[in-house]
């Protein structure tokens, strides 16, 4: 069994929720949601994140806006729209669910 091919497919199935966590708590740029993400010790290319953000926002979970910048194009910053907001309460309940479980089962007696 490969380890790093297992690693990766435990990151991708956070992936989502910890995105949503951080543009919950304000709007995002992302680049922004990327230093974060490593700031937190999990590892993201803009190459990762730039899909599940499209995705996302045609699944009507986030909306964006246009903001101008000084030092180049401008930039876009996402938020969560309602159902987006809705969407996150579920994978916050199942992350609690998931962790609950994992913690119990990994505990040791």
């Amino acid at each position: 069994m490969n380890i790093e091919n297992t690693q990766s497919q435990m990151r991708k199935g956070v992936l989502e929720y910890c995105i949503l966590s951080i543009i919950r708590r304000n709007e995002a740029y992302p680049g922004d949601i990327v230093d974060e993400m490593k700031g937190a010790g999990l590892q993201m290319l803009e190459g990762t994140l730039y899909p599940l953000l499209n995705r996302l926002k045609n699944g009507g979970f986030l909306s964006y806006r246009w903001v101008e910048s000084t030092s180049g194009p401008p930039r876009k910053y996402f938020r969560l729209t309602e159902k987006g907001e809705r969407f996150y309460v579920l994978l916050e309940s199942t992350w609690n669910e998931l962790t609950s479980g994992v913690e119990v089962l990994t505990a040791e007696k």
